[in-house]
This record gives structure tokens, sequence and C-alpha cells, in this order.
């Protein structure tokens, strides 16, 4: 009697008919080099892998991958690996996010269109993780992902160093000419010593520990260095853990990214002063599986999760020392009370049970809920006449005196305009000043880049002054700081508010109050804003074009309109076309 759960296998609809089309999926497999028994009653586990050498983070995701592999053949399935597009955020211009979408759908179709049942997801610089979860969600096969870890922290003259944190505060240092360009020298060969995603609390690792509170992962994989060996036996659990997934036939992504995931997600993001990135993120791929997330519920949540983890950029450490406190598991335990700790995960079990046994808040790096580091979330939603549909501020990342703030703007039009004037000596500015970048969103930039955190003037650095307030509809890395106001909705290029702010302009700023204004009446900015000319898209053809013509705002998470879940029709499982039969043709 044949295994009913063998049988029912999606696989199978590929390589069990006795037929001419079955002959020529298995003869494909056979090519190379596998036998039919390989093939023959068992799952079938695709490793989507962003290996490529063009992304540093991801270099070491080989070796990974023959731990998956390895995990796989143990529990008697088949391994089969595919490579998917790789985003890289040091590299990729104008933005690895214009290309976030691409990747997920590179994702999608792959998986729906190849005969597998079950997908080990290897992700970790920052939009990788991202876009193969929306991925996932969309073709909603049984799927567990594996992140890559963070890279070794840094060291320079003998202090440890994040990779992009205190790279932002040492070219200040020498535009403010506290230190000398052979300083600088110095530190460029020292400030990434090894593969792996960002060392501090930056946008890859924040949405690695999201993963991790969203339930896709195995419990306390999240925090493990990447060249740590606990890494590649974390890989090879996934894979043993993968084939379960197959034959069991789930849990699937829908059963897992339900609201009350969410919830648990964005509890974390707070609570470790994440990423503004994981917002856009996060109100993305909660789209792919019908789930309206609204940017508001960001801010309610953060208003009643402290921040408890002491992390660059929003604290002292790194994210090794977060693993070595106890990781992601020992921040969900003491978040427990602000959890829906019954939440399914991949494990088939709740998120509360992967994190019953975790250590103890230590109180450096982690605090207690009672003690916290801030007594409210990292991330703060602000709104008003200049942002009606609201922006976001890393608070725990800013300066306090900066939270309230009035002050004049200084706007510049577009990153090449902000490139020719920041550092005119003419140009009108004090540390009153606020800084308004336009035309960096998703539509304009194009892409949304981490253009947010603008460079401070260098005269203004020669005084003291390291932060001023700021604004624009771009991103900034996780790994940023200081006082900026990020994601403005709807953006200038599609005439937003921030195309009509004009220099001298008053902006008022008041984060507890979740205000964002353009002191400015009502009437003058809706006339100015009838003047304002669209700018000349940036595409007009190719993906470029595409993506200019259906990307969402900034509040909605940036997909394309047409890759939401529709509210009338299931997830698409299967591929069109038949898989078995006496058609010829391939």
């Amino acid at each position: 009697m044949p295994d009913p759960s063998i049988s029912s296998l999606r696989s199978q609809r590929w390589f069990g008919p006795h037929d001419l089309t079955g002959f020529i999926h298995r003869t494909a497999i056979q090519s190379e080099g596998f036998s039919q028994f390989a093939v023959k009653d068992r799952p079938v586990v695709g490793i989507a892998n962003s290996w490529s050498e063009l992304v540093n983070c991801n270099a070491h995701f080989r070796l990974l991958a023959e731990a998956v592999k390895r995990g796989v053949l143990m529990a008697g399935g088949l391994p089969l690996e595919f490579p998917t597009i790789s985003l890289g955020e040091s590299l990729m211009k104008p933005s690895a996010m214009l290309f976030r979408n691409l990747m997920a759908m590179d994702v999608e179709e792959s998986i729906r269109a190849y005969p597998l049942d079950a997908i080990v997801l290897l992700g970790g610089c920052d939009k990788t993780v991202p876009a193969q979860l929306m991925g996932a969600a969309s073709a909603d096969v049984p799927t567990i992902m594996l992140t890559g870890g963070p890279q070794e922290p840094a060291y320079f003259r003998g202090r440890q160093l994040g990779v992009g944190t205190d790279t932002w505060k040492y070219a200040d240092e020498l535009r403010a000419g506290t230190i000398t360009q052979a300083d600088f020298n110095d530190l460029e060969s020292s400030a990434k010593p090894t593969a792996g995603h960002c060392s501090e609390m930056g946008t890859a690792s924040t949405m690695t520990s999201l993963v991790e509170a969203l339930g896709m992962c195995l419990p306390g994989t999240a925090s493990i260095p990447a060249i740590d060996a606990r890494r590649a036996a974390a890989a090879e659990a996934t894979g043993r853990r993968a084939v379960e997934m197959a034959l069991a036939q789930g849990p699937k992504p829908s059963e897992v990214l339900t609201e009350q995931a969410f919830d648990n997600a964005i509890t974390l993001l707070m609570a470790v002063g994440g990423s503004t990135n994981a917002v856009v993120h996060l109100l993305a791929l909660a789209r792919r599986v019908g789930y309206e997330l609204s940017l508001q519920r960001f801010h309610d949540i953060s208003q009643r999760t402290p921040r408890i983890t002491n992390v660059r950029p929003s604290g002292e450490h790194l994210i090794k020392q977060l693993f070595h406190a106890g990781g992601i598991p020992a921040v969900l335990k003491e978040l427990d009370p602000l959890l829906h700790r019954d939440a399914l995960t991949v494990t088939g079990r709740s998120l509360g049970d992967g994190y019953e046994h975790a250590a103890a808040p230590d109180g450096d790096v982690i605090s207690s809920l009672d003690k916290p580091f801030d007594a409210s979330g990292g991330i703060a939603v602000v709104r008003g006449s200049l942002a009606p549909r609201g922006a976001v501020i890393k608070r725990s990342a800013a300066s306090p005196e900066l939270l309230t703030h009035r002050g004049p703007a200084v706007v510049f039009d577009d990153i090449y305009d902000l490139g020719r004037r920041i550092d005119d000596p003419d140009l009108p500015i004090s540390q009153d000043s606020v800084l308004v970048l336009r035309n960096a969103g998703p539509k304009g930039a194009p892409g949304m880049p981490e253009w947010g955190m603008l460079p401070i003037p260098e005269r203004l650095l020669k005084k003291g002054i390291r932060d001023l307030v700021r604004i624009s509809d771009a991103r900034m890395s996780g790994t940023a700081f200081g006082t900026t106001i990020l994601h403005v909705s709807p953006e200038a290029a599609i005439g937003g508010p921030l195309a009509a702010v004009r220099d001298g302009d008053i902006i008022v700023l008041d984060v507890d109050s979740q205000r964002l204004d353009l002191d400015v009446p009502d009437d003058e900015i809706a006339r100015r804003l009838a003047s304002v000319v669209a700018p000349e898209p940036r595409y007009r053809r190719g993906y470029g074009r595409l993506f200019l013509d259906h990307v969402t705002q900034a509040d909605e998470g940036c997909d394309f309109d047409f890759l939401h879940k529709l509210d009338d029709e299931e997830p698409q499982r299967l591929p069109y076309g038949l898989t078995s039969g006496w058609q010829g043709g391939w």
C-alpha cells in the first residue's frame, strides 16, 4: 500500500505518472546524475539560494546550502538547489529596494513552476529576506527560512565597530577635520572582516530577527553569527524540518503569517530598536497574505512596547553580544506578556514553545520589561499637513532634544541637488534648520533609496553639530541614526505636500503628538501644489517602467499593486499546464 503522504506530494504530479510526460520529467533529473530511486516516493525540497559574489553578506551561502542538503538527505528527502536574484545593498544602484519586488516575483514563480514539496529560503542581505518571504507567501508552498547570520565585529585601533553605524560616525569626523584621510583609509581595511550581514541592528539583522518572531524559521537561529559552526548545524536542522513539512504539507506561509504573527514581529521590532525599513517590508508582506496592515498599527504597538535591547545604533552592543546574551529567544521570552505566544510557527508548534527555556535578561544587553532602556518602542509614526498618509522616525536613534522642534526648511529638489549644495559655504543654514530632500521616494528616485540620513553640512560639523532634523520621502540604512523623518507619504513625485515646501518655510515636528506639519495655510499649500510640474519619469522601458507604473506608496509597502493577494482567490500553488499525459514537447 503506497504511503498516502507520498502519493499526495506536489512533486509526484511531475514524477509519479508512468506516461510520456512523467518520462520527460524523470529523465530531466536523471541527466544530472540522479537515479530513478532519487525521485521515487520521497519529498523534493527546493533550496532558494541568494548566494552571489556581488553580495558580500551572502558569500558563505554555498556552505550553508550544503548543510541544508545534508539535513534533507538525513530525513529522506531530495534537495534541489536553485538560484534566485541576489540583492546587495552596497553595490546595487540606485538601490536594492528597486529590485526587491523583482526578486519576490522570481522566487514566487520558481516555487510555483517547479516540482517542489517544500522550500528552504536562504537569505541575508537586507532586501533578500523580505523578497524571499514575499515570493514564498504568494506561492504558499510549505516554506522555512534560514538566514545567513551577522558578520564578525570589526575592530579599529582597539575599538569594536559596527559595519555601518560607526562608519557613518567616522565619515562625519573626517569631514569635521577631527580625523585624517589616512585614518579613514586605515578604517577601510578593517571595516568588514568576514562574510555575513550587518553586525549591528541594521535592516538585515532586524529582518532576520523578525523572521523568528513571525515564526518562519527555527527558534534561536536568527542571531547565530555567520561563521559560527552552530549556523551550519542550524542549516542542517532546517533541512530536516523542511522534509517533515513536505510530508505534512504544512504549515504553509498562509497558516503562519497571520495577523497575530505580524503583531509579534512589530512588537519585537520596537523592542530591539530595529530598522525603519522593516516597516515597509512588513506592510508589503502582510498584503501578500491578504492582511491590510496599517501604518498606525506600528505606532500603537510601539507605544506599549519598551525597548529592551542595548544594541547599535540604538544602544551600545552588537548582534554577537545579543546572541551570547540569549539571542532573540531571550528577547521574546521577556516580551511574553505582549505577544501572541500561541501563534503557529514552521515547527508546527507555538511561538511560545520556542522561547520557553530561553535565558533571563542580563541587564546589560537585554533588560527586563520593568527596567527597559526606553519606555516606548524604537519607531514612531507622525502625520500632518506634510505627511497626510504618514511618515516614520526611529526615535531610539534620534536626538531627544530634537523630537520636538520648529525650524526653517532648507530644501533640496533631488539627490543631485543635495550633492551639489550641501557643503556650499553660502547655503543659508543653522542648527535650527530642517533639511528637506524630495523626489527620493518610490517613484521619484526611483526605488526609494537609503538617502534619508542627509549629511550634515561640513561647516556645522566643524562647529560640533552632529544632528539636525531631516525630512525626506526616502528611506535610510538601518545602521544609521539621527533625527530623520522618513517614508513621507504621499511622496513629492506624485504631488505629495513635500513638493510644496520652500526654503524658509517653518516645519513643526512633535513626535510625542505624532505631528509633522508645514506651517503654511492649507490653501497656500494647495496653490503651490497646483503649479508643481511632475518630474519626467526616470524609466520609459523595461523593468524600471514596470516599477514606476505599479509600485505603491511607502505606507502600503512599495510592492506592486498587482502582487497583493486577491480577496476572492486562493493562492495559486500549482502551475497551469498538464503534468501528466501523452502530449509531446517540453
